[in-house]
């Protein structure tokens, strides 16, 4: 089962947070939000503070490429599918 946090508005956020390309270099931005939460010069920077907020709410990065397609995705909480031995 997979839980889900609620805003204010009953809306359900996600513990997905996307590293995307932005205007002024890389953001981090949560499913769902048509807003980036944050801002960062390199994807680097992205990526540590998309990583360590996804720690603290046990939920997963996803980092795009600069043409926006997915590079990789890390867990760091419930994984939905955890591997045998």
């Amino acid at each position: 089962m997979i839980t889900r946090s609620v805003s204010k508005k009953g809306q359900y956020m996600s513990k997905r947070i996307h590293v995307v390309p932005h205007v002024s270099g890389w953001a981090a931005r949560r499913e769902g939000s048509s807003r980036v939460g944050s801002t960062h010069p390199t994807q680097a920077a992205a990526i540590e503070a998309a990583r360590t907020t996804a720690i603290r709410e046990r939920g997963e990065v996803i980092i795009h490429r600069p043409n926006g397609k997915i590079r990789d995705a890390n867990s760091y909480g419930n994984d939905p599918y955890p591997p045998k031995g």
